[in-house]
């Protein structure tokens, strides 16, 4: 028998869990109709990522992780990320490898990484 590990989630862990959960439902267009102070589920697609406070006190000095998301349309989701006010690291660059990337922080200073992967870009 062929054993495998699968990711289940990506947990952020913050101060504010309804601000930094607004913004990621509104970064991955999905909504749980939740206003939960504490724990917060999203799920978009086959991802899920949980926004929760641990009750601990978060220096959002988040300097080992990111997180990327695969995108069709990384014109599209610059617009949005912008509009969402989140602090641009790059905007949308042509890689060598064909990939185009961005990243920007979000409000607990994460790195995102948003990528496409299409022929014409």
């Amino acid at each position: 028998m062929i054993s495998y590990m699968r990711l289940g989630e990506i947990s952020l862990l913050t101060n504010d869990v309804v601000k930094l959960a607004d913004f990621y439902k509104a970064l991955l267009e999905t909504n749980n109709d939740s206003k939960d102070e504490v724990h917060q589920t999203i799920i978009a697609e086959e991802t899920m990522l949980t926004i929760y406070n641990d009750g601990s006190v978060k220096n959002n000095d988040n300097q080992n992780m990111c997180m990327a998301f695969t995108v069709d349309d990384i014109e599209k989701e610059y617009r949005k990320v912008i509009t969402l006010g989140a602090e641009i690291i790059e905007a949308p660059t042509k890689r060598p490898w064909g990939a185009v990337n961005m990243s920007f922080y979000d409000p607990d200073r994460n790195v995102v990484y948003l990528r496409s992967f299409s022929a014409d870009k």
